[in-house]
């Protein structure tokens, strides 16, 4: 097998195991042999291409059609047919297929079904990046620079995925495939010098070898595939080892497990209650995005499912909290919710979820929908009536039940008050409404004086509810941005409303307290948005889905809630919209009836379904598998597309140089000329600091280099070869024969022993930075020049003309 045969295999081989880190992002690996059957094809077509031979462009031209073809031919018939006949079972509409799959990779949580637009992504971008693959490292004899689209398939795959338990076998693979990519270029190189490089006992090496590289007749140098297959294992393992021994960092209510005021090292890796404020910014903020619950319901309406943790509903001035209240044994049948009313009861449904928490989510409050009318769970739990909350009992001390690892089921209340229900509402129990519309007399009036503002000619309290909802989420100009102070006393509202940029705990806290000032009960609610629905129907619940949202109290209908945060992936209840219409007095309460009229706001969203309730699967059965964003900011494919093809352009700027001198040394030497090839050994030795000079003799020139090269003495005979070729074409008679057969390994054992010669610090510039690249500098000054004389001399015949025309009015 050829040297250049072997980078085209390894090429493929590096391109399919770095292919290896998506599998964990669909859930079948059926792709893969597929993938790998197309890179072989389109490796094959570009290896026999540079055997006819045939130009650059004409090899990638090649391997793009015949890899379009395999394409067309694994999907015929799976997308839009554009025509009638034969041909119309081959040609689809790649379009449509292309955007399916870019719609299928939004809608669907990972591990994603491998649908047809799913897996044309997956095929397309594995033979992208092959192909880029292949053209650098085979076509370009740039194997290093190879591994740039290597990263990028990485890179997509550990950002979408977030990593594993397996994650560092992927990354083992692909860093495996680009080291064999490496090494197999490599002994292409040492083939080309027309040298076997073998290993030396020890004590054998000369000295001179040993600053050269190359051995003499008595011994060799110690073989650099060898050096370089131990440096790859060494860097391999470091890789491998260094981040396994760093310590996990974290904390707080949502977040990694610390002391109680949400310090500690977080070395244990579970999640624990601190905290609220500084915790739920740092689960939003966490690059530990872990799934801590898992569940699955029978609700018609996933978007509702929220999983209440607590409520706050005492703000003291200084802080929003939890006011201490007496517990009770936890009841077979939890009472009635304070303030619903039987009518708003009787058109709700009960739902029944099963929860399950990861092992390293050590909650004490057990998180679950509300209105709670039951729950089944193990072990001793306390219920605390007025926020409807569980919480775990004391079990020894400074020890407390948590939910670690706990599976539990409950039954809930699914509410579907309306918007005319909610505008009728009578006045609250007054008891509840003055609990919940004190506030601090260090409020700064700016609260108050801002939601009359945003209210103004509202006649109720539903209307003022959603106009101080639309403000914040929609025409107040707020910015949604996790790094802000999670701070919530007065002045942090204060600086809130001025500022107008906070996360979902600005947003409900500083609702709740302007609708206190209007007189409407309002508390805080703590919990997770509903997750990712999976396709096998389960939802995941991540650290990302920590919220803050603002219940506000309604008689009849009780603690409702709404939705001011600015989010991604948030869904503002029904009832809560501008457009929502009143439903129809006829309604059906049963459950399939309700299942069929749920989307009680349709009308106003006339065909198109919402992203919200897209990702939830709320849109009937054209999506059977859709599940909730996450609405923690997670990347999206395009952001880590956008982010990986900047990263690419920065790493590529430096290589600019590189690409460049290795072109043009390709270029002179394959042209087989004597007089491009002595100019090849020049620019190798200016690039190592041996300056050119232009007045001796090819004679003169070679002994320089020979002596400020420091070479030894098969480079120096390569040298004087390459000189004596030279003076032949200069000065020979013609037809005399003046070029050689090993003209261009010449030239390159002379490159190597230059470069081995000089220091690494010289050797790096030489590669990166080659003091040869003013040539380009030049060669554009030369156009530039050449294009303004062209220019000149018309625009002078011009100016000539128009100075004998005569002048009107002269003499």
């Amino acid at each position: 097998m050829s040297g250049r045969a072997r980078v085209t295999l390894f090429a493929v081989l590096a391109t399919l195991l770095t292919a290896c880190s998506l599998a964990s992002l669909v859930d079948s690996t059926s792709w893969l042999p597929q993938a790998a059957a197309l890179l072989a094809l389109q490796g094959a077509v570009g290896a026999g291409a540079r055997r006819v031979p045939v130009g650059r462009v004409l090899t990638v031209a090649a391997q793009v059609l015949v890899s379009l073809l395999a394409l067309v031919f694994l999907f015929a018939g799976k997308g839009e047919s554009t025509g009638t006949g034969p041909m119309a079972y081959l040609v689809m509409d790649f379009g449509a297929l292309f955007r399916q799959g870019v719609q299928d990779v939004g809608e669907f949580a990972i591990p994603a079904p491998l649908t047809d637009g799913i897996h044309l992504l997956l095929l397309t971008g594995v033979l992208v990046i092959g192909l880029l693959v292949d053209l650098l490292a085979v076509t370009l004899r740039t194997a290093a620079a190879a591994g740039l689209p290597l990263l990028a398939l990485y890179s997509v795959a550990a950002g979408l995925s977030g990593g594993g338990g397996t994650s560092w076998i992927f990354f083992l693979l692909a860093g495996c495939g680009y080291l064999l990519l490496l090494l197999a270029e490599g002994r292409d190189r040492l083939a080309q010098w027309g040298r076997v490089f073998g290993g030396a006992p020890r004590g054998q090496v000369p000295t001179s070898s040993a600053a050269s590289g190359y051995g003499d007749g008595t011994g060799q140098a110690l073989a650099p595939v060898r050096t370089g297959r131990r440096i790859g294992a060494v860097a391999l393992g470091i890789a491998l080892a260094v981040p396994a021994a760093l310590p996990a960092l974290g904390g707080g209510l949502l977040g990694v497990q610390g002391d109680a005021e949400g310090g500690g090292t977080g070395v244990g890796g579970t999640i624990s209650a601190v905290n609220p404020l500084v915790s739920l910014q740092g689960s939003l903020n966490a690059q530990d995005n872990r799934v801590v619950l898992k569940y699955r319901t029978d609700s018609p309406q996933l978007g509702e499912q929220y999983l209440r943790i607590l409520a706050l509903d005492e703000f003291n001035g200084v802080k929003w909290e939890a006011s201490g209240r007496a517990l009770t044994d936890v009841p077979e049948r939890m009472p009635t919710p304070p303030g619903l009313s039987e009518q708003v009861r009787q058109t709700g449904t009960e739902v029944r979820t099963s929860i399950s928490a990861a092992d390293t989510y050590a909650q004490r409050y057990l998180p679950m929908p509300y209105p709670a009318t039951g729950v089944d769970i193990p072990g001793k739990w306390r219920f605390e009536p007025v926020g409807r909350t569980l919480v775990g009992d004391q079990l020894g001390k400074d020890k407390f039940q948590n939910v670690q690892g706990a599976m539990y089921t409950v039954r809930s209340l699914l509410l579907r008050p309306t918007a005319a229900q909610l505008q009728a509402a009578p006045l609250p129990n007054p008891a509840i409404r003055a609990e919940y519309t004190k506030l601090p007399d260090n409020l700064p009036p700016v609260v108050a004086d801002t939601a009359r503002e945003v209210t103004r000619g509202a006649k109720d309290d539903y209307t003022r509810a959603v106009k101080l909802q639309d403000y914040f989420a929609v025409d107040g100009g707020f910015r949604y941005d996790t790094k802000v102070a999670s701070g919530t006393g007065p002045q942090a509202i204060a600086r809130f409303l001025a500022d107008k940029e906070g996360f979902c705990i600005h947003f409900a806290f500083s609702m709740a307290a302007m609708s206190r000032s209007l007189g409407i009960p309002a508390r805080v609610a703590v919990g997770f948005t509903p997750g990712e629905k999976q396709s096998d129907g389960s939802v995941n619940v991540s650290m990302r889905d920590a919220h803050a949202w603002p219940e506000l109290y309604f008689e009849g209908v009780g603690w409702t809630r709404f939705e001011p945060t600015p989010r991604q992936g948030i869904t503002i209840p029904d009832y809560s919209r501008a457009e929502a219409p009143a439903p129809q007095p006829s309604a059906p309460t049963s459950l399939p009836s309700q299942g069929a009229t749920q989307p009680s706001a349709a009308p106003s969203k006339s065909d198109e379904c919402p992203p919200d309730q897209k990702k939830l699967g709320e849109c009937g059965a054209a999506a059977p598998h859709q599940s909730a964003g996450t609405g923690g900011g997670g990347p999206s494919l395009t952001a880590v597309l956008g982010w990986t093809l900047s990263v690419l352009v920065l790493l590529a700027l430096p290589l600019l140089p590189l690409l460049w001198r290795t072109r043009l040394r390709t270029r002179r030497l394959a042209a087989d000329g004597v007089l491009p090839a002595w100019q090849e050994l020049g620019d190798a030795a200016w690039d190592v600091g041996i300056t050119p000079d232009g007045a001796l003799s090819p004679r003169r020139a070679a002994g320089r280099i020979v002596v400020l090269g420091r070479l030894e003495q098969d480079a120096a005979d390569a040298v004087h070869r390459v000189a004596s070729a030279v003076e032949r074409a200069l000065y020979a008679p013609p037809g005399a024969e003046v070029s050689y057969e090993d003209l261009s390994a010449d030239v390159l054992l002379a490159r190597a022993a230059l470069l081995s010669a000089v220091s690494r610090r010289t050797r790096l510039r030489a590669l990166l930075l080659p003091r040869s690249a003013v040539r380009l500098r030049w060669s554009v000054a030369a156009r530039w020049s050449s294009l303004t004389r062209r220019a000149a001399a018309p625009l002078a015949r011009a100016s000539a003309v128009l100075a004998r025309l005569p002048l009107r009015g002269r003499g």
